[in-house]
């Protein structure tokens, strides 16, 4: 049991080590699909003239706003994600740990109680990246880029 736990934490590496890798390809692709996403959104916000406050705004500054938002919205994304894998890592390992000790009975209980520790730290995360902009009157759905 030992053996097949450590082969899924090589597993597991391998993965984030080659996800690593291809992040740099797509990078010039996000920034172009961002851009017309930024422009299209400004757009909308010229034609409903909904949110006074970015209406107001010429267009250089509601563009680099909104390019700003989206990137560190982007930003904000990715250190979310690598922090909950390193979470998982730590949780998984301490499964592992159980399972030596208290066989699979200990091995799931670690499992449930790191993936109920993930699910909330993502939920408190998303919520508090999305609040600055919400309270600027940006719409995210708008300005992501998956």
């Amino acid at each position: 049991m030992g053996v097949l736990l450590e082969i899924g934490l090589v597993l597991i590496a391998v993965g984030v080590v080659f996800s690593m890798a291809m992040r740099g390809r797509s990078a010039n692709e996000r920034e172009a699909l961002t851009e017309r996403r930024v422009e299209a959104y400004m757009e909308t916000i010229r034609r409903e003239r909904a949110n006074p406050e970015l209406n107001s705004m010429s267009d250089t500054e509601l563009r680099d706003v909104l390019l700003s938002s989206a990137r560190n919205l982007r930003i904000e994304s990715e250190r979310k994600t690598w922090t909950l894998v390193a979470i998982g890592a730590v949780a998984l390992a301490a499964a592992v740990v159980f399972a030596n000790q208290d066989g699979f009975r200990g091995f799931g209980i670690s499992l449930a109680v790191g993936a109920v520790a993930i699910y909330g730290l993502n939920e408190f995360w998303s919520r508090r990246m999305r609040d600055p902009l919400v309270a600027k009157g940006i719409d995210i759905e708008r300005l992501k880029v998956e």
